[in-house]
């Protein structure tokens, strides 16, 4: 199983020294990754009324700081030597997928390989009409974004044509050494599942409590209709950094009941705990699991 831990934002605030000091330190606490979700553009909250973002309160808010992953992690890969970085997601479809390829191949090259891009969806409308994209049809163009990444990663001049995208004899001089992992986060409804289960080096429930036995016996139908073996999936759980050893060995069995091969320990979201106070809480949960559990 390997053991990760997520950047806070936006409690961390914008001290590159904190920034710096947060990610050696997860190094050297022996983390095998550090994760981090996004938001590029906030908004007032009177933009969320009515709307079921999945939050008691409206998150992403204007004043949220939220620090830019690739820039986030070319920053932390100079400050570190092998812990590696994951998005935990990326919002795909908001963005422009030829940039994406660039921007990631990018960190993936001057880190050393040390990057997996986990994508999704989003919530946000708001959001992706500021970025003068299409909220309506992002489920849609994601799958298709996804085999555009991976030629633009693997092939020198691609050319391509699809609904969402056309390109003409382009590439992204110079490639990534090998292919970008692309894991997908989302829902637990079926075109989802099915989405990941055809498409996904990887599956990120975002550590939702509702995943079960049920959805996971859904999940195996659907890759092994797509030709895959259940095992050719990663998943990542998530255990959060409050609770007790009992509640952290209890979530890390349950995660690894349903086949999870890596576990995520988010330090943020009211745990009352400042970034370093939870990364230090989080290196506490990791020495349990690797004691307890033999991570």
């Amino acid at each position: 199983m390997r053991l990760g831990v997520s950047f806070p934002q936006p409690d961390i605030g914008s001290d590159p020294n904190v920034i710096r000091e947060f990610a050696q330190l997860a190094e050297r606490a022996g983390f095998d990754y550090l994760s981090t979700f996004e938001h590029v553009a906030g908004a007032h909250k009177d933009r969320f009324v009515g709307v079921d973002t999945g939050f008691p309160d409206p998150p992403c808010l204007y004043d949220e700081p939220f620090h830019e992953p690739f820039t986030l992690f070319a920053f932390m890969a100079g400050v570190t030597s092998h812990i590696d970085f994951v998005t935990n997601v990326l919002v795909l479809p908001q963005r422009q997928t030829v940039l994406v390829a660039k921007q990631a191949a990018e960190v993936a090259i001057l880190s050393g390989d040390r990057l997996r891009l986990g994508v999704g969806i989003g919530w946000n409308h708001a959001e992706y009409e500021a970025l003068g994209a299409n909220f309506q049809t992002r489920g849609r163009r994601v799958a298709e974004q996804i085999v555009v990444l991976r030629k633009l990663w693997s092939e020198p001049l691609v050319t391509f044509k699809g609904k969402y995208h056309a390109l003409d004899r382009v590439g992204i001089a110079p490639l990534p050494d090998q292919p970008i992992p692309i894991w997908m986060g989302g829902g637990l409804g079926p075109k989802t599942l099915q989405r990941i289960a055809q498409l996904a080096d990887g599956w990120l429930p975002m550590g939702r409590a509702e995943v079960d036995s049920e959805i996971m016996i859904t999940m195996h139908r659907y890759l092994e209709a797509a030709g895959r073996e259940p095992s050719s999936l990663g998943i990542q759980g998530g255990i959060t950094a409050s609770g007790e050893r009992a509640d952290w060995l209890r979530a890390a069995k349950r995660w690894e009941q349903f086949g999870a091969t890596d576990l995520n320990i988010s330090t943020g979201f009211g745990t009352g705990l400042t970034a370093l106070q939870g990364l230090e809480r989080a290196a506490e949960i990791r020495e349990v699991l690797v004691d307890e559990l033999g991570y």
